[in-house]
């Protein structure tokens, strides 16, 4: 299938008599997360790294193969990169209803929302469009060269998105996903020696005491560690909203400089990204509302390349000639 300039419509599938395709992701998206809600995340994780690179093509799916050793998911960027057995899971259940019609870069987009919606309560929902299709080049290079680092300084962080056409105000508002998910030591490795200005110290004491056993991944927000962790960061050991919730938590963390990654202290060092964080402290609803938009804005992000297919299995291309 030639060119990446899909037309992408809201109610796609609707519109080829295929309505159950997304009732059936979200099933199959709840089922996963009723069993481990640690999935959630993975999902809305795992379609930003497919959508920032090369467009939302579903590349970041691909295993290595003997012709391409080295795929989008083997990049030291996506290291943690999981859920990918969601994503084939909710492939198979379609492929028995509705075989070779939807694209594996539709079902991250759809299975983000659906996790969105999911760990928010209900309070963050969108309309999705979708008539993508899959990607038959994935390349590890690629996404280490364009995904953003946890070790940007704002600048970095802003010649990234201006990149793709985002504005600052996008970039606070998709950083407050990291209300949820775990992160891996070299992603904050650099946290452990910061200078006391750009983190909380007995934050930093406690972050040190976990990064003791550097296999242990340590929760993007404070508020899903364990009690001995809040306890030595001098942080409430019971808060309200429960594990890996996807609310406005990440602002307050912000402001208090308790958080995980120099990339987002880093959004302190702006004067409008710093009102930014503020603003969003204090407007849980509007910042609901603009991470909705953004979401919908990152799954317009046109797929780069002149070939692409509906496969059968998202983890590899339909003719292995192409990978």
């Amino acid at each position: 299938m030639p060119g990446g300039g899909q037309q992408l419509t809201v109610g796609y599938y609707n519109a080829k008599n295929c309505g159950g395709v997304e009732p059936i992701v979200r099933g199959e998206v709840y089922k996963a997360l009723a069993a481990d809600r640690s999935k959630g995340a993975a999902l809305v994780r795992l379609f930003f790294h497919d959508c920032w690179v090369n467009g939302c093509d579903g590349s970041v799916l691909l295993n290595a193969s003997q012709r391409n050793p080295y795929p989008e998911k083997v990049a030291v960027s996506n290291i943690g990169l999981r859920g990918f057995d969601v994503i084939e899971a909710i492939k198979a259940r379609l492929e028995s209803v509705y075989p070779g019609v939807v694209s594996c870069a539709d079902i991250v987009a759809f299975a983000a929302r659906d996790a969105t919606r999911y760990l928010s309560d209900g309070h963050i929902d969108y309309a999705v469009p979708s008539g993508r299709w899959d990607g038959v080049v994935s390349r590890a290079k690629d996404a280490d060269d364009t995904l953003p680092g946890s070790t940007f300084a704002f600048g970095e962080l802003k010649k990234n998105f201006d990149n793709k056409k985002f504005t600052v105000e996008e970039l606070v508002v998709l950083s407050g996903a990291h209300s949820i998910g775990v992160a891996h030591y070299p992603s904050f490795q650099d946290r452990l020696t910061a200078p006391q200005d750009e983190i909380d110290a007995r934050y930093q004491k406690a972050l040190r005491n976990a990064a003791k056993d550097r296999s242990r991944p340590v929760a993007n927000d404070i508020r899903d560690e364990s009690y001995s962790f809040k306890k030595d960061a001098g942080y409430p050991t019971a808060v309200s909203g429960g594990r890996d919730y996807l609310n406005n938590t990440y602002y307050h963390n912000a402001l208090d400089n308790r958080v995980l990654f120099k990339s987002d202290w880093a959004l302190r060092t702006d004067a409008f990204a710093f009102g930014k964080l503020q603003e969003y402290r204090d407007k849980p609803k509007e910042w609901d509302s603009d991470f909705a938009d953004a979401m919908v804005k990152l799954s317009k992000l046109a797929a780069k390349g002149e070939d692409f297919e509906i496969r059968k299995k998202c983890s590899t291309t339909n003719n292995p000639s192409h990978y």
